[in-house]
C-alpha cells in the first residue's frame, strides 16, 4: 500500500511521541500535530485497518513492524535533512520545517547522495 504524506507524518509522530514519553495515545498525536481528536481518530482507524498500528487495552498506540519501518524511515529522512540544512547555515526552526516539506518527495537516489555528502 502506498501511504499518503499525512499517514507517513502520523506514523513518524507516533514514533517520536513513543520515544519521548514511552507511550502514545491518540490525544497525544492530536496535541502534537494540532489536529482535532475526531480527525486523528479517523486517521488512526485507517492506519489500524491497513496494519500499521494496533491499540492495546489502555488505548496506547503501538506501531506494527510495517508501521515502525515507515516511521523510522521518515524520522531518519527528517533528521538527516534537518542536519544538512543546519550545516548549510539555515536556522534550526526553518531547517526542520523545510525538511518536513521535502522528506516525502525526495527520491531515494537524491536522499542517499545527500547522506553520503554528510
Amino acid at each position: 500500500m502506498n501511504l499518503y504524506e499525512s499517514s507517513q507524518d502520523y506514523l513518524e509522530r507516533i514514533l517520536m511521541i513513543q520515544e519521548e514519553k514511552g507511550y502514545c495515545r491518540s490525544i497525544d498525536v492530536a496535541n502534537a500535530l494540532g489536529f482535532s481528536k475526531p480527525s486523528v481518530s479517523v486517521a488512526m482507524k485507517k492506519l489500524r485497518e491497513n496494519g500499521y498500528i494496533i491499540f492495546d487495552d489502555s488505548d496506547h498506540i503501538h506501531l506494527t513492524e510495517s508501521g515502525l519501518e515507515v516511521a523510522k524511515g521518515m524520522l531518519e529522512r527528517h533528521t538527516t535533512l534537518t542536519s544538512l540544512f543546519v550545516k548549510l547555515g539555515v536556522p534550526e526552526g526553518i531547517a526542520k520545517e523545510d525538511a518536513c516539506k521535502i522528506e516525502h518527495d525526495l527520491s531515494v537516489e537524491s536522499y542517499e547522495a545527500l547522506k553520503k555528502l554528510l
